[in-house]
């Protein structure tokens, strides 16, 4: 199961959690904005901003899903 409330996370383990939702909304945040903002970038063609803007959403995607797998010795 993904979330096992049956044990209490110590709180450096949960400290590290809301760091890593933190960084994970400011990196999707910030891809978005690369997409989105038009004052960002504004050099850049529209097809490069959608490819930069799509390689950071995924790197925050990809940073969420390390977040939360589990490790060997939390089972």
């Amino acid at each position: 199961m993904l979330f096992n409330n049956n044990r209490q996370k110590s709180p450096k383990r949960r400290f590290l959690l809301i760091l890593g939702i933190t960084a994970f909304i400011a990196i999707l945040t910030f891809g978005l904005m690369v997409i989105f903002w038009q004052k960002m970038l504004p050099n850049l063609p529209q097809s490069q901003k959608y490819a930069f803007g799509g390689v950071i959403i995924l790197y925050a995607f990809l940073r969420f899903s390390r977040l939360l797998k589990k490790e060997p010795d939390e089972e």
